[in-house]
């Protein structure tokens, strides 16, 4: 019996099939004895193929649906690439994942990466089928590619390689992921990256460099990625979770997680799914057109990308029909059950006839909440936080630094779109309390440290509610864009001369680059410069769903959360000073990676919160995760919020759990030495210090308390004068305001 009834799919394109079929099912055939697939042994006896595995598993079918335009020979090709990473992925299970065998799987893997080489010539002679036909591929593939192509498809290799130990690693420890760390593992481990690759070879194009990596085209390939992954997880759950004793696999991940019937997980699955399709779509007729024009791409090479987001919406339409029909997976009775329509036509090219409702429903809920709800304060649940706060000795000195700081920057002047009273008073800075939250995420800073974290956050801070207020209110996106292209010019890598600056936050930037860049190094400047930029392009990524009224898709809001926040910016202030003594490969690897990750995503999910009231009744907004989960999950607030609260444990307990296991894994992995394990080890613990410090600043700050959003709103609020007894009295905070204009000179050279 199946596992649970397959929910309906969201089809909105008919599948087709390629010609070549027949041709490609003869040749895949012929390719896979020649390179010993047929005949390797099972550990356990037994061949892990023989040929009627692999005729019932059908990749020609697959390839011949998902690739139903190319010639015969290149879908020879596409098709010898799946049956090459579908024997890996069933190789690698019987000789490695069922055994346990750690050693094993990482020499196997490390050797299997060497033919990948640049000439395409093999290092040496292949020791097993996978090492031959990887060998075999790589020749035939890499002469009609660019090097561009052929180091994005190394890295999609690689990923789905390596990877592979994640999944060996949970299944020895019986550790199911939590939702988050899934998501972001299974679209490195489960190869659709690799396969939006691959479209470009069927299509027979490739992507202009110069935008390969920008976010439309990162997001197609993610939502494209993460759609092939769920709807494989929906049918491969029996094989995979009972037969197989895998635990990387969506359904059980979400049945863990949220405690759901396997049938309510599914459901889930399902309706995630559809999400990342709808975004697909979105981002395809509205984002690409506009990256194409902006970057005024020659039209031959935009045909190229429509052909690419062709190939990739046949990939979907396809890879479902072949889902339905292999006897590798879960499949009964999935036509009528994909049709919707009892009794609905069924077989090739009827998908046409399916109805598209679960991608109506999906997009009338996600603009459907009321913009200004009146919700009242959130009660936040208890949260999870192993780690103790502590404060860096020049907090009140940097307190009082900070006020006279911003004042000099403009941040409390008019500004065009604000021409009365300014985005803030100075009142509503000294309520924000930045200096505090510098001091406990930069505990042992020196005072021209802590007021250099102290001034970025408030510069982040101050452009996050800037952007909403001159730009989101009128929808004035082309002008919110021209202002965000123009911060890059206040940031030279080579600390050149910048434009004059012509407000606060241009004026606030020159000052914080030249204090912050110049003792860095090439690469470490070129990388917070990066940070800084990814987190101002966010912004208009928010401006853009704000002027659709559009709450986003739950993945895409959780990546383009870190950015939002600010995270990568505030944690590299830490970072770069380890970035020359540590090789930065160390921060790529996984154990790095996911302890960042689970540490932004805390912290994100903390501001969610606490922010929630001050953001949807107040501001409108439609980003935050609370909201997110309400209409992804139709939960109210209340549960909503406990949800948010335990995603923050799961991230907690993960980074925990990769701070007592993984980390010193790696330190022995990379044989690494003493000096560098202990730059790694205060590196986790400056994340420990981040995540308790925002949690604590949260916690005391006045800015998200019902009060303050109603002070700032009255008529009484004169924004643009303060009493200086307010801020300045004899005792308490800001006895040190005395020493302003000194401190100013001593942190702000001239």
């Amino acid at each position: 019996m199946q596992a649970f009834d397959l929910p309906d799919f969201y089809l909105p394109h008919p599948a087709r099939i390629n010609p070549h079929l027949e041709r490609a099912r003869a040749h895949s055939m012929a390719w896979a004895r020649n390179m010993g697939m047929l005949d390797s042994a099972a550990p356990g006896g037994g061949l892990v193929w023989d040929e009627p595995a692999l005729a019932g598993m059908d990749y020609a079918l697959m390839c011949a649906y998902t690739h139903p335009d190319c010639d015969g020979p290149t879908l020879d090709l596409i098709t010898d690439w799946y049956v090459w990473v579908f024997f890996f992925d069933d190789y690698f299970l019987e000789w490695f994942k069922y055994s346990r065998d750690f050693t094993g799987a990482q020499s196997f893997l490390d050797r299997l990466e060497t033919f990948m080489t640049e000439d395409g010539s093999p290092p040496g002679d292949p020791t097993n089928p996978a090492e031959a036909g990887l060998a075999d591929l790589w020749l035939r593939t890499i002469p009609s590619m660019s090097d561009d192509w052929r180091r994005r498809f190394v890295t999609s290799t690689h990923n789905l390689m390596v990877e592979s130990m994640w999944e060996l690693d949970n299944i020895d420890r019986d550790r199911i992921a939590n939702p988050i760390e899934y998501i972001q593992m299974r679209r490195r481990v489960g190869g659709a990256p690799w396969s939006a690759n691959l479209v470009e070879v069927a299509v027979g194009v490739e992507l202009p460099e110069g935008i390969a990596e920008s976010r439309p085209l990162r997001v197609l390939s993610d939502t494209f990625s993460d759609a092939v992954h769920l709807r494989n997880d929906l049918f491969s759950y029996q094989r995979e979770v009972q037969e197989e004793g895998e635990n990387s696999n969506a359904v059980l991940v979400f049945e863990r997680f949220f405690g759901y019937s396997t049938q309510e997980s599914a459901e889930v699955v399902n309706d995630l799914l559809t999400s990342r399709l709808v975004q697909f779509e979105d981002t395809a007729l509205g984002e690409i057109p506009e990256l194409l024009t902006r970057h005024a791409v020659p039209p031959h090479a935009q045909i190229g990308v429509a052909h690419y987001v062709k190939g990739l919406q046949d990939w979907q339409a396809g890879g479902h029909e072949w889902h339905a029909r292999s006897n590798r997976y879960m499949n009964e009775a999935v036509s009528a059950r994909s049709t919707g329509v009892p009794g609905g036509p069924t077989g090739l090219g009827t998908s046409a006839a399916r109805p598209v409702l679960p991608g109506v429903r999906r997009r009338v809920r996600k603009h459907a909440p009321p913009v200004f709800q009146r919700v009242g304060p959130l009660e936040v649940p208890d949260l999870h936080m192993p780690f103790p706060i502590r404060t860096n000795r020049y907090i009140d000195d940097a307190r009082s630094y900070a006020v006279g700081w911003a004042r000099s920057m403009g941040f409390f002047d008019s500004v065009p779109g604000v021409e009365v009273g300014g985005v803030w008073d100075e009142r509503q800075f000294i309520g924000l309390d930045l200096a505090h939250c510098a001091a406990m995420i930069h505990a042992d800073g020196t005072f021209p440290q802590l007021c250099l974290t102290s001034d970025w956050l408030a510069w982040g801070t101050y452009g996050d509610d800037y952007f909403p207020v001159v730009f989101g209110v009128t929808r004035d996106l082309a002008a919110a864009r021209a202002c965000n292209e123009r911060f890059s010019e206040f940031m030279p890598l080579d600390l050149g001369a910048t434009p004059e600056p012509t407000g606060p936050m241009e004026r606030g930037l020159a000052d914080l680059w030249r204090r912050t860049a110049g003792p860095m190094s090439a690469s470490a400047r070129a990388f917070f410069r990066k940070a800084v930029e990814d987190m101002t392009s966010s912004w208009l990524w928010e401006l853009d769903n704000q002027a659709a009224h559009r709450v986003p898709d739950p993945i895409d809001y959780l990546e383009m959360r870190r950015r939002t926040f600010g995270s990568d910016m505030t944690r590299s202030l830490a970072k770069l000073a380890h970035f020359s003594e540590v090789p930065e490969d160390l921060f790529q690897t996984r154990t790095m990676r996911e302890l960042e990750t689970s540490a932004q995503d805390y912290a994100c999910f903390t501001n969610d919160l606490f922010s929630y009231q001050k953001e949807v009744e107040f501001e409108g907004e439609v980003h935050n995760l609370v909201l997110v989960v309400e209409n992804f999950l139709d939960l109210d607030r209340h549960q909503a919020s406990r949800v948010v609260a335990d995603l923050m444990r799961a991230r907690m307990e993960q980074f925990e759990h990769l701070l007592a296991n993984d980390l010193p894994k790696l330190f022995e992995d990379f044989d690494l030495d003493e000096h560098t394990r202990r730059v790694l080890t205060r590196d986790a613990d400056d994340m420990k210090e981040w995540m308790s410090g925002i949690l604590e600043w949260h916690r005391k700050c006045v800015r998200y308390t019902e009060t303050e959003q109603r002070r700032l709103r009255s008529p009484q609020n004169v924004r643009d004068s303060v009493p200086p007894a307010y801020a300045w009295s004899p005792t308490g905070l800001g006895t040190s305001a005395a020493r302003v204009a000194t401190m100013l000179r001593e942190v702000r050279p001239a």
